[in-house]
């Protein structure tokens, strides 16, 4: 045991040597106060020979009782330090060599493979002996909440890129679109922005669009009608249609009303619709090229199928994502053949267009020719015609997530229920759940195998079925080939 005037200068050389503590009378000390004071400084000790070989080492932190203190004795303390810290330490050493005054460094330990520790290290040499004392504070505690930092900030970077590339696709839409399109404030009823088709309408009755009075914007014998299809479509929040005039407007129009919510709270989003091709054919040529070439050189796969799910046309880099050289190859073919849950994905994405004409965010798997599966984002709109067509945007995911090795039930189970969670509220609960539960019942029976290994006996009574049932499944969801016997 230390004397007390010994412990008591290894505890000041443990501190600050600018500390207070200099001021004490330390040597009147009991050894009994000093040993108490220590372990509420430090956290780990170690004894280190002229060779820095660990002669002992004392634990005092709770987090570090797990440690295999006899494995380190007898090993050189170089043996004991991360690679990254080696220089570090190096440095600390030649200070011992030079006496100079003691400082705190953080070196990382690795005591065994796969073990990395964070510690806080101070070197105070003992004259009397020619030993070292190590003295170290624990930084694990410090170190995780770094980590969980830095995940953080990821995951807020990611969400970043993610609205930028949601924005991205709504300017693509709001632009390619033909009509003319204003996003009204509705409390102001100021126009907050226009695509390129209602620039082109307006642009003699407002110099600058974004910010002018809505109402006029329209003929005045025709404000009334503006204003109660606004009222009407705040207090149902469905689309309203009505026949106004703009100003300087030879016939009326259709104007159809909906309402949508912002961060800025909510906004009316207003689509002219003229009601004879004469009125707009002088704009409309135009667009409608400026349409059709961003849709074939964009960055996002667009399919066109009808109320049933048949592609009737496609872009080039939808044909690209599924491995197809034409979009002949797509046509008059069920877009399920190309979706990784078939027409569990279809059927929801269909009703979902049914009630609400848009779609945002549907997470999925699109199967190309070669059964590579690729992790897409889908929106989709409905197209205005006489017969009812769905226009769907693809949009590839960063980062593949290892499709090839994982089936699509384990990695789009979360998805699909977010995805399902947009219904509520939309159709009766009932009608949810007849909607979703092939899909879940697939997916359990799915997981199921994967983890029993394809073992279908153990699978069914993971499930809690009978064989005769996990093969009667198996079937009717197509997992099991037709001439495969029980």
């Amino acid at each position: 045991m230390l004397s007390p005037e010994g412990l008591a200068n290894v505890i000041f050389h443990v501190l600050n040597p600018k500390c207070l503590l200099i001021t004490l009378n330390t040597p009147d000390l009991s050894p009994a106060h000093l040993q108490q004071l220590l372990p509420a400084l430090v956290d780990i000790m170690l004894v280190l020979d002229k060779q820095w070989t660990v002669l002992e080492v004392t634990v005092f932190g709770k987090d570090l009782q797990r440690l295999d203190t006899a494995g380190l004795k007898g090993r050189s303390i170089n043996d004991l330090i991360s690679h990254d810290s080696k220089d570090k330490f190096a440095l600390m050493l030649a200070a011992v060599g030079k006496k100079e005054a003691p400082a705190w460094r953080h070196v990382n330990f690795s005591p065994s493979p796969g073990q990395d520790l964070p510690l806080q290290v101070n070197l105070v040499p003992q004259e009397k002996d020619g030993t070292v004392w190590l003295f170290g504070r624990d930084l694990s505690s410090l170190s995780q909440m770094q980590s969980r930092l830095v995940e953080a900030h990821q995951s807020m970077e990611r969400d970043f890129l993610r609205l930028r590339h949601m924005e991205a696709r709504y300017r693509l839409l709001f632009e390619s679109v033909a009509d003319p399109m204003l996003v009204v404030d509705v409390a102001q009823r100021r126009v907050m922005e226009g695509n390129s088709a209602a620039q082109l309408l307006f642009k003699d009755l407002s110099r600058k669009l974004p910010g002018s009075d809505v109402a006029q914007l329209f003929d005045p014998d025709k404000r009334e009608a503006l204003e109660i299809l606004l009222r009407q479509a705040q207090a149902t929040g469905r689309m309203e249609s009505g026949r106004v005039r703009y100003l300087n407007a030879e016939r009326d129009c259709n104007l159809h009303v909906s309402v949508f919510v912002q961060e800025g709270g909510p906004q009316y989003l207003l689509r002219l619709q003229a009601l004879s091709v004469q009125q707009t054919s002088h704009t409309e040529a135009p667009v409608v090229h400026w349409f059709h070439h961003a849709l074939d050189q964009a960055p996002l796969g667009f399919v066109v199928a009808d109320r049933l799910g048949t592609i009737l046309a496609s872009n080039p880099e939808f044909c690209s994502m599924v491995g197809v050289a034409s979009h002949t190859m797509l046509v008059n073919k069920s877009l399920e053949d190309w979706l990784a849950r078939g027409g569990v994905d279809l059927g929801v994405l269909l009703t979902n267009l049914r009630q609400s004409r848009t779609l945002r965010s549907f997470a999925t798997d699109l199967r190309s020719m070669v059964g590579v599966l690729i992790p897409v984002d889908i929106a989709a709109v409905t197209l205005n015609g006489d017969d009812p067509t769905y226009g769907f945007f693809f949009h590839q995911l960063s980062g593949a997530r290892g499709r090839e090795a994982m089936p699509a039930a384990s990695g789009g189970m979360a998805d699909s229920v977010a995805q399902l969670s947009q219904l509520v509220g939309r159709m009766p609960m009932k009608e949810i759940v007849g909607e979703t539960s092939t899909m879940i019942e697939r997916m359990c029976i799915q997981a199921a195998l994967e983890l029993t290994q394809n073992n279908r006996a153990s699978a069914a009574e993971m499930l809690g079925l009978s064989r005769q049932s996990l093969y009667v499944k198996l079937h009717r969801y197509g997992m099991v080939a037709e001439d495969e016997s029980e």
